[in-house]
């Protein structure tokens, strides 16, 4: 092996080693947790999308300026989402720090923050 060759396998072992470590930084949430974290709270990209868990288990979320309407709830320590036209989709919550991230199994994590809601106008 060339010693470029080398130095470009020690750069993968070292990115995969800070990925890992990254990974390994989140803990998983119990019910009562994320009962607690999430009512009242805003989950958010900061940019795109937003979703309001409300403390009466109603949810609003916001994406793209686009408004909709659900409900939450916590079962068996996971979040489940329920949207009009849509089945009931339930999820791991996945924190490190201020990152929180929505896993279900066959999906890409949803990544956001929990933060107060903004303020919005009502269309």
């Amino acid at each position: 092996m060339t010693k470029i060759g080398r130095h470009a396998l020690a750069a993968l072992f070292v990115g995969i080693a800070s990925v890992t470590s990254a990974a390994e930084g989140f803990r998983q949430l119990k019910a009562a947790e994320i009962k607690s974290r999430f009512a009242g709270k805003e989950f958010t990209d900061e940019v795109h999308w937003a979703m309001v868990f409300r403390r009466d288990g109603s949810l609003s979320s916001f994406e793209m300026g686009a408004a909709g309407k659900g409900a939450w709830k916590v079962e068996k320590d996971e979040l489940c989402m329920t949207y009009a036209r849509e089945a009931r989709r339930c999820y791991q919550v996945w924190v490190s720090g201020k990152s929180v991230q929505l896993r279900s199994e066959g999906r890409l994590p949803e990544d956001g923050v929990l933060q107060a809601p903004a303020p919005r106008k009502a269309h």
